[in-house]
């Protein structure tokens, strides 16, 4: 089954259109190291009533929203050699220079699942 890298990050709506090159960049390079997909998605719908809503578990401050992201790999040993190769991928070091990302690192909420469903 297909193994999932998703997170979930605070970005200023200011910085939008910044993150929006940055990740179209990054989808790049995850792409061209064997990623089989990688999706950025805009908050949109967040003030939801019956569970918790992304603006609360992240915290967002006036003018943030949340940014749902997902990158999919044929397996979990696939994820981890992917990966690797992207963090010594130098394209990507110089994106993620700290005084020039578009989002705030510190807050991301991150994790890796295996797929249970695919349909």
């Amino acid at each position: 089954m297909k193994y999932v890298d998703g997170y979930v990050l605070p970005v200023p709506k200011k910085n939008l259109p910044a993150y929006r090159r940055m990740a179209l960049a990054a989808g790049k390079i995850w792409r061209e190291h064997g990623a089989l997909e990688f999706r950025e998605c805009a908050g949109d719908d967040l003030q939801v009533k019956q569970v918790v809503p992304f603006p609360r578990m992240l915290k967002l401050k006036a003018g943030e929203t949340a940014v749902f992201s997902w990158i999919v790999f044929k397996s979990r040993a696939d994820r981890d050699r992917v990966n690797a190769k992207v963090m010594k991928d130098p394209r990507l070091a110089k994106m993620m220079d700290g005084k020039a990302i578009p989002f705030d690192s510190k807050r991301i909420v991150y994790g890796g699942f295996k797929t249970m469903v695919d349909l």
